[in-house]
């Protein structure tokens, strides 16, 4: 199985859903979509996506839709 991205948005966001992420058991992968030598005007955006194995996305769905109601 591969990986899925589950979430794409600022790093201090991103880093939120990766530490409830782990918390319920699953192996977690940011990549930092850093934008800021294409658009100079965007280098204090920070946009980090969260990646998770495609067999665990069932697992945690509760997880994921419970923080993105949060934001």
């Amino acid at each position: 199985m591969g990986l899925v991205k589950i979430f794409s948005g600022k790093e201090i966001l991103a880093t939120d859903l990766k530490h409830r992420l782990e918390n319920a058991g699953v192996k977690v992968e940011l990549r930092n979509n850093n934008q800021a030598n294409v658009f100079p005007s965007l280098n204090n955006a920070k946009i980090v996506e969260v990646f998770i194995q495609e067999n665990d996305f069932m697992k945690v769905n509760k997880v994921v839709e419970d923080f993105k109601m949060g934001m």
